[in-house]
C-alpha cells in the first residue's frame, strides 16, 4: 500500500511540474509568430474569411498534436496556442494594418518572453 501511495504521489507531482512548466519562447518563436500574425492579415484583406481562417489553424493544430513538444513550432502548450489564437482571431474582429498586428504580436510575445524569465 505504501508502494502504491509513493507511486501514486510522483505520478501527481510529476503532471503536476509538467502542468506548470510553461514554454519559454524563444525572440526567435515571436518574430515567427509575428510573421504568422501578419500573414494572416494579408491573407485577410485578400478576402479569406474568419471562419476559413480560423478554422484551418484549429485542424492544423490538433493535427500537430500528435508530435511531441520540442517538435512542434511555436504551439508547444496551451499557453502557446492562445497567444497565436487571439492574435489570429483579432486580425478579423479588429482588423488594422498587417504589420500592426504582427508588431502587436511581438510585443504580446516578448512581454511573455518577460513575464515567464522571472520565474
Amino acid at each position: 500500500m505504501k508502494q502504491v501511495l509513493l507511486c501514486t504521489t510522483t505520478l501527481l507531482l510529476s503532471m503536476a511540474a509538467t502542468v506548470v512548466a510553461a514554454h519559454d519562447l524563444s525572440v526567435r518563436e515571436c518574430q515567427e509568430g509575428r510573421d504568422f500574425i501578419r500573414n494572416a492579415a494579408l491573407s485577410r484583406d485578400q478576402g479569406l474569411s474568419r471562419e476559413e481562417f480560423i478554422g484551418r489553424m484549429h485542424e492544423d493544430i490538433e493535427r500537430i498534436q500528435v508530435f511531441p513538444p520540442d517538435l512542434r513550432w511555436f504551439v508547444q502548450d496551451a499557453e502557446d496556442e492562445q497567444l497565436l489564437v487571439t492574435a489570429a482571431e483579432r486580425v478579423f474582429d479588429s482588423p488594422t494594418e498587417p504589420e500592426q498586428h504582427g508588431d502587436d504580436f511581438l510585443r504580446a510575445c516578448f512581454a511573455r518572453i518577460e513575464h515567464f524569465s522571472g520565474r
